[in-house]
């Protein structure tokens, strides 16, 4: 079985050290990991993310018919963030029930980091093997 996970790291702009405002916090958390995009005009992505974290704090999985009731979004759009989740490894789902692939942020980076230097060894192996088969 193949598993695929579309892993992206953005490069942006750190809140200062300074700044207290979590929400702008989350929000570089995600935009680093390419969560959310400038189409999300209401940033329904970033609240599903973020009705995930709470969840996550309570160990508590959520369908998706109580995060839109909860978000006031259809089904149909958090269906389609939480797809977006789940193919970039931070969301899982059992028996039809959504939470974060581990409890806390850290775990979740630690975890992110490890799928990442998988990738890149396999990649290295990979490169090698074609490396020398084509004498270079």
């Amino acid at each position: 079985m193949i598993i695929s996970r579309r892993v992206t790291i953005v490069r942006v702009s750190r809140p200062t050290e300074g700044d207290k405002d979590i929400n702008k916090k989350l929000q570089w958390f995600g935009d680093s990991l390419g969560l959310f995009n400038l189409r999300d005009k209401d940033k329904s992505c970033f609240r599903v993310f973020i009705e995930l974290l709470k969840a996550a704090k309570l160990r508590q999985p959520l369908s998706s018919d109580e995060i839109a009731l909860k978000l006031g979004l259809t089904r149909g759009t958090v269906v389609h963030h939480l797809d977006k989740l789940m193919g970039s490894g931070i969301v899982v789902t059992q028996r039809n029930r959504y939470m974060l692939r581990v409890d806390n942020l850290r775990d979740l980076v630690e975890e992110i980091r490890h799928d990442v230097n998988k990738t890149c060894d396999g990649l290295a192996e990979v490169a090698d093997q074609i490396d020398h088969a084509l004498g270079i």
